[in-house]
């Protein structure tokens, strides 16, 4: 893209207040990426500092999130006229079956070229019942529409029905996964796993490969799911490979992990200009 007309990219998720994860989270690392990012809100979710930092879900209205693709898809879409289009959408936090459907509808309307699925599976904030719920239809409605998925830990045993407890494990799954919904697969080791690095792998049906970097603590970092997937999301939509894209992810996350911020609450969040300080 030229520096008149740059690559476009769509979050479609949820905001997080305090600035580590989420949309926020997304539209940096798209900012950092060389992106014109563009956000459609689909729930509010906040830390509760009196009750032990636990989340606070509420959703958007169905029809203020319809009307949000709506406008984005008029403005940038296949008929827009626009210099750039959009091709390139990043899914995070739905959190409900009605989210879900609504965000259905609008990606088989606009047939992306790149759908990149952060699968977030639990929102801890939700019922037990409405999670399991929406759980389900993330994995009816929306993975088989994904072209790329990056999936954690928890997520990919969840996925693919298998424990991971090793990097051969975690292997297995990526393949499963890919098997499931035909999508490109990171799969995220993290700090879960034993070892000295911070392992993934990406599987896309032809090419595994192993993507490490040594651990920097051994403590989840806040937004580092949302930024990587973003980051893969970025490269995408600037023409990168699906291979190119996780690994150039996988390196700026770790940077952001390496320049994290910490505040008064009992978690560190990534920072997305990690990769330039």
């Amino acid at each position: 893209m030229t520096k008149h007309a740059p690559a476009l990219a769509l979050t479609i998720a949820g905001s997080e207040a305090t600035g580590g994860a989420g949309a926020q989270a997304d539209l940096k690392t798209f900012q950092e990426l060389g992106v014109f990012g563009i956000v459609n809100l689909t729930c509010i979710v906040s830390f509760d500092p009196k009750d032990n930092w636990n989340h606070r879900f509420v959703p958007v209205d169905q029809q203020v999130i319809a009307d949000q693709l709506e406008a984005t898809l008029a403005a940038y879409g296949a008929g827009s006229g626009a210099p750039a289009l959009l091709q390139t959408v990043k899914i995070g936090m739905l959190g409900s079956p009605a989210t879900i459907s609504t965000v259905e509808t609008a990606l088989k309307a606009a047939s992306f070229k790149n759908v990149v699925l952060d699968p977030v599976l639990i929102c801890k904030g939700q019922e037990p019942g409405h999670a399991l719920d929406t759980d389900q239809a993330l994995k009816n409605q929306i993975l088989p529409l994904a072209t790329f998925v990056t999936p954690n830990h928890f997520e990919a045993e969840s996925l693919s029905g298998l424990k991971i407890n090793n990097v051969q494990d975690l292997k297995d799954a990526a393949r499963k996964i890919h098997e499931i919904s035909g999508a490109a697969v990171l799969a995220k080791g993290g700090v879960r796993l034993e070892g000295a690095d911070a392992v993934d792998v990406f599987f896309d049906g032809e090419t595994l490969e192993v993507l490490s970097a040594p651990k920097v603590g051994n403590v989840a970092v806040s937004g580092a799911g949302c930024s990587l997937a973003a980051a893969v999301s970025a490269e995408l939509a600037r023409g990168a490979t699906p291979l190119e894209a996780a690994r150039t992810a996988k390196a700026f996350v770790t940077e952001g992990i390496k320049n994290r911020v910490v505040s008064g609450a009992p978690f560190t969040a990534l920072w997305q200009g990690g990769a330039g300080a």
